[in-house]
């Protein structure tokens, strides 16, 4: 996304549409109470995060030997593995895979690594075709725009305007907008492309170290589709992905699917370990700063992220400002520690996207730390310059305010006064708070001065 404008003014687009707002608010958290009621039905579902999260500590205190386990056995299991630094060569990688078998169309299957490198782009810029093969990733692949939600990638669309994405691309009736023609619609467009595409790519959810296979969770089954029917297989993962053994798959696939949609369990949890004959796989693992993240001991357990996106469906404020506010591919609280790992300049507004209530904490499968790693990017943003100058320099402005009684006494009264008696100079609209609410009625005092005067009555 090209978008140079900050989370606060792409909210402000998003929240033009008041009807849109509400209804986006209401979905999700219907979505978050789906996945209260799943948590609830397991009575050891708090054992289950914490074990989870205990897993994944330790995979990142040993990453790189379970990177090279896993490495040792896939190969052994026929897998050609390939090992990216960054996206660019993530990117080169997947393009020189297509040029060597001569393809020049591929289907593809969520993948939001892929989006994070900006795969679609690079390959269409290189003369190849990709179909998004998830319902939801071909809608706003459809739109050209990136997916708003890593689970829900175009829920910030309603049904309406998908029928008429699917009437200019797919040739529906115009004005059709029932789900179930629509979905049919795009199931026959995308069983053509399923049976033509000599290659796929998917994504991956986990890799196993003991025994060198992948597992992709889907519930459309896309990523078997397209696997099963084409010569050549790519599976690309962010080096995070990994597990130690098999039997941890329990533990996380039980999190898993209620975390994010409320289900018991993916309708498709697929075990990839060797390619079919006559066929191949190819798996890229990828860093692209996951490496410096690890480094990051206050951000490091981001990393144990399964992108269940249960942190998005709960938090106040993607719920109301959208997925395409956060101007990266992984959008909410998770996204907003994670984005300024890569660039923080670039990301310097996203910690400040929050509230800091601590709900995507609360609902976290894996007990990141969310909230905490949001306040501590705000300190090392301040700290490094990225911070906004207008708020650089308000909070110089009341720290010396607040260092001085009478300073702060003075303030106070200035204040009181033009909210009294000129209301136009704090409410317009260069006061952000004002965009969305009613000033309150000035004060006539001070607590200061409310508690001198109560005070002498009471010593009277």
């Amino acid at each position: 996304m090209k978008e140079t404008k900050d989370h606060a003014a792409l909210a402000e687009v998003f929240n033009a549409d008041e009807p849109r707002v509400n209804w986006h608010d209401e979905t999700l958290w219907f979505i978050r109470q789906k996945r209260d009621k799943a948590a609830h039905t397991v009575a050891d579902w708090e054992l289950l995060r914490e074990t989870a999260s205990q897993i994944k500590h330790n995979v990142l205190s040993n990453l790189h030997d379970y990177l090279l386990q896993f490495e040792a056995n896939a190969k052994a299991n026929g897998i050609i593995v390939h090992w990216a630094a960054d996206a660019a060569e993530h990117n080169r990688i997947v393009h020189a895979i297509l040029q060597k078998h001569k393809v020049d169309r591929m289907v593809k299957s969520k993948s939001m690594l892929t989006e994070e490198c900006h795969l679609n782009e690079y390959l269409e810029e290189n003369g190849i075709e990709v179909i998004d093969s998830d319902l939801g990733e071909r809608i706003v692949q459809m739109a050209k725009e990136p997916p708003s939600h890593i689970v829900l990638p175009c829920i910030h669309k309603k049904k309406e305007e998908i029928g008429d994405l699917f009437h200019e691309h797919l040739g529906t009736p115009a004005g059709m907008a029932d789900p179930q023609v629509l979905t049919e619609a795009a199931r026959q467009h995308l069983r053509e492309t399923f049976l033509t595409r000599r290659a796929a790519l998917t994504g991956v959810n986990f890799a196993v170290a003991e025994t060198g296979e992948f597992v992709i969770c889907t519930n459309e089954g896309n990523a078997d589709m397209g696997a099963h029917l084409a010569d050549v297989h790519i599976a690309c993962m962010g080096i995070e992905k990994i597990i130690p053994k098999r039997e941890h798959l329990g533990v996380f696939l039980r999190l898993l699917a209620r975390s994010a949609t409320g289900q018991p369990i993916t309708t498709y949890s697929s075990h990839f370990k060797k390619p079919r004959e006559g066929h191949e796989l190819h798996l890229v693992l990828v860093d692209n700063g996951r490496s410096i993240q690890l480094g990051r001991e206050d951000f490091r357990n981001s990393l144990k992220c399964i992108r269940c996106g249960a942190c998005m469906n709960t938090c106040p404020v993607y719920r109301r400002s959208g997925g395409h506010s956060y101007h990266t591919a992984v959008a909410g609280p998770i996204g907003a520690i994670l984005a300024p790992n890569l660039d923080m300049k670039k990301n310097a507004d996203l910690p400040f996207a929050s509230t800091l209530c601590g709900s995507c904490s609360n609902v976290c499968p894996v007990k990141i730390d969310i909230h905490d790693q949001l306040y501590k990017w705000r300190q090392v943003i301040v700290k490094e310059g990225y911070a906004d100058t207008k708020k650089t320099l308000g909070m110089k402005a009341m720290t010396q305010a607040f260092a001085s009684p009478a300073t702060f006494q003075l303030a106070g009264k200035a204040g009181r006064w033009f909210m009294r008696n000129v209301p136009f100079a704090v409410n317009n609209k260069l006061n952000p708070w004002y965009k969305q609410r009613e000033m309150p009625a000035p004060p006539k005092e001070s607590f200061g001065e409310w508690y001198l005067k109560n005070r002498k009555k009471r010593d009277e």
